[in-house]
């Protein structure tokens, strides 16, 4: 086992650590930011699209898992620009496939919000 602190103190840094990253995710990436702000627009809304709780969980959880994937792309780029800045073509596909993570993640909202708007509205 690793030296540190254990218990309760383990788990109030660790939250202390999380902000931290928060904050400096939401300071340092304008892509970060763009997807909180479509977060902050699409969870109102989906209380008026959903008919159901399941149907709103189907529309949200997207959304949180969009800023995970992109709080992991964000700290794979940070990670490479550290070792760093000149082209490197490992680094190069390491950023790409972590892109290529949000893109999914965003393709994943638009089928679920699609899908549901399309089976209440239209079908």
């Amino acid at each position: 086992m690793k030296p540190g602190k254990t218990g309760v103190a383990r788990l109030i840094a660790a939250t202390r650590y999380s902000l931290r990253g928060l904050r400096a995710c939401w300071k340092t990436e304008a892509a970060f930011r763009q997807d909180v702000a479509l977060s902050v627009i699409l969870v109102p809304v989906a209380f008026f699209v959903a008919r159901t709780p399941e149907q709103w969980l189907l529309l949200t959880a997207p959304l949180l898992l969009l800023l995970i994937v992109e709080l992991l792309n964000s700290a794979v780029e940070t990670v490479v620009d550290r070792i760093g800045t000149e082209h490197n073509e490992l680094s190069g596909r390491a950023k790409d496939i972590g892109s290529a993570a949000v893109f999914l993640c965003l393709l994943l909202i638009a089928m679920a919000w699609l899908t549901i708007v399309w089976r209440n509205f239209f079908a």
